[in-house]
């Protein structure tokens, strides 16, 4: 009861606190306009000049917008809907609103390391707070070692864990194509990182997210409890987040960017993403008493 409780009221916390952070980010149009801006590096950037992202240069905050519109359209609802049918005793909500948290708690993670400062910047740090204690007590409920007895289709499983080792592989070489080249031809920083002190999305990705996936598919691979609980939650997390950045993407192609080899990787794994997704909630099961949030 009192996990229940709490994860109840943080996520009523992040759902309140998001809807106000992401309607922020796509309706404010304050600032100067469109400018140059010459890096520390000597770089010049187009910064983006328009609202709460306006001192972020113009394709990362088109790609900020985008990413909003999926939080609020998207995140927010999963998010309550998968809440309230968690409380019913519905074992896929519960999967559903782990895998929804840590998309809320990814999202503001990168907002408040990578996002310039801006009047927002609390409310990122109390969304980064509350989706991570919520995503903690959420998975913390999950049946562990009696998962692979309730998964009615448990050969899909190791499926989606080799889904998910080559999703950690392919995303990681991109990443590698544009942080190595640098190195080896002694120019060192890669025009990516723009004006900004570093490449926080590749250096997340390259440092939790994606060994996350490589593990979790390997246990998955391996049929181990674990392995059923971590690839469930993470490819529920990555359909969410793969419909975010392919909003990006989309945004990024309108204002005229290069998103190759983005383009080609990206909708892919999220379209396979969300097929495990659903096949994963349905083996799970619905309603079982012992699966009732504690």
């Amino acid at each position: 009861m009192k996990h229940r409780t709490a994860i109840g009221i943080l996520a009523f916390c992040v759902v309140a606190m998001a809807a106000i952070a992401a309607a922020t980010g796509i309706v404010s149009k304050e600032g100067p306009g469109p400018y140059e801006y010459e890096s520390i590096r000597g770089q010049t950037v187009v910064i983006y000049g328009h609202g709460i992202y306006q001192h972020m240069s113009a394709d990362v905050a088109i790609q900020g917008i985008a990413q909003d519109y999926v939080t609020l359209f998207v995140g927010i609802p999963l998010l309550l809907i998968a809440l309230y049918l968690a409380r019913q005793g519905s074992l896929r909500a519960r999967f559903l609103l782990t895998g929804t948290l840590g998309y809320f708690l990814v999202t503001y993670l990168f907002y408040t390391a990578m996002g310039m400062y801006n009047y927002l910047f609390l409310a990122y740090v109390f969304l980064l707070g509350a989706s991570f204690f919520a995503f903690a007590l959420a998975l913390h409920g999950l049946p562990v070692q009696t998962l692979p007895e309730r998964m009615r289709a448990p050969q899909l499983v190791p499926i989606v864990g080799v889904f998910l080792l080559v999703d950690a592989v392919l995303v990681a070489l991109m990443w590698l194509s544009t942080v190595v080249p640098p190195l080896l031809d002694g120019t060192i920083i890669p025009v990516a990182v723009q004006h900004y002190t570093t490449l926080i999305v590749q250096g997340f990705d390259l440092g939790l997210l994606l060994p996350m996936a490589f593990v979790a598919g390997l246990l998955a691979v391996r049929k181990r409890p674990a392995g059923y609980l971590m690839c469930t939650v993470y490819v529920v997390f990555l359909s969410i987040m793969m419909t975010a950045l392919t909003s990006k993407l989309v945004f990024m192609a309108r204002a005229g960017e290069n998103i190759i080899p983005a383009i080609f990787i990206i909708p892919v794994i999220g379209a396979i993403s969300v097929v495990f997704s659903i096949l994963l909630l349905a083996s799970v099961g619905s309603s079982l008493r012992e699966g009732r949030l504690k």
